[in-house]
């Protein structure tokens, strides 16, 4: 199989390349962060994913599968500015998807086999928490992209979305320097939850059209879509909770939520 990764030098990607070759596939990555077998590439600028997705087909001889991880994951305030935080995310998570996907789909069509095109969102593409709206919407929207690529390709690709919950990786540092760290607020997942369900469904005869990384991660998952409104009454309950504890005081894009919900100013 020849493989490209998207964020190959990530938390989720090195493992996937790492594994991939180990099991004999033949795979390039673009990054920001070039390394060996991974390509510079800023998935935001058109004319160099291009270029990288041209080079990556010419050093693979074709291509039968593309791996979408590169993403980023900064905090914004909802009723904020788009720029240049939340139109960041969306141009990198969904854009930037949306973009290689359609660089490397003529070589994808040209695959022998029925192709192979895996998107990892995100269980907040279903189940919003604040601060995360650009993120939310940049991974529903790379969901809603995935469903309109098999409606219209699905003759020739198999598509499957990922939604990992909450991982250790790097993705989350942003939250953390503004104090809205995730670490024991949610559920945690492993990494290898997430490689090894993505290497799954590389592998798979008839690999699933949505699964989430774990048990549990399909039964949130399931909720998110099917109760939103339940969801989202457990998930404000929580907020207000926290807020009346004092945890968003300090954080600088919770200062209108803080307001909002308590008449206090955030410190």
């Amino acid at each position: 199989m020849r493989v490209l990764v998207t964020g190959a030098s990530g938390g989720f990607g090195a493992p996937t390349v790492t594994r991939l070759r180990a099991g004999g596939a033949r795979v390039v990555g673009l990054d920001v962060r070039p390394a060996d077998g991974v390509l510079a590439c800023d998935i935001t600028d058109q004319a160099a994913v291009d270029l990288a997705v041209a080079a990556a087909v010419r050093t693979l001889g074709g291509l039968d599968a593309v791996v979408h991880y590169a993403g980023i994951g900064t905090p914004n305030d909802a009723g904020g500015p788009l720029e240049p935080d939340a139109m960041a995310v969306i141009d990198t998570n969904l854009l930037g998807a949306w973009r290689v996907t359609a660089a490397a789909l003529p070589a994808l069509l040209d695959s022998p086999g029925r192709a192979r095109v895996v998107f990892v969102s995100s269980e907040l593409a279903y189940l919003t928490l604040p601060f995360v709206s650009a993120y939310s919407v940049a991974k529903r929207g790379m969901t809603a992209y995935a469903d309109a690529l098999r409606l219209e390709y699905g003759t020739d690709l198999h598509v499957t979305t990922v939604y990992p919950g909450y991982v250790r990786t790097a993705i989350h540092e942003a939250g953390r320097q503004v104090g809205l760290s995730l670490e024991g607020q949610v559920r945690a997942e492993e990494v290898d939850d997430i490689v090894g369900t993505v290497l799954r469904q590389l592998a798979a005869r008839r690999p699933r059209r949505d699964t989430a990384g774990t048990l549990a991660g399909q039964v949130e998952l399931w909720a998110g879509r099917h109760l939103p409104g339940i969801v989202s009454r457990v998930v404000v309950a929580r907020v207000r909770r926290q807020v009346a504890a004092g945890r968003f005081d300090s954080v600088e894009p919770a200062k209108g939520l803080v307001h909002r919900f308590t008449s206090r100013s955030a410190r």
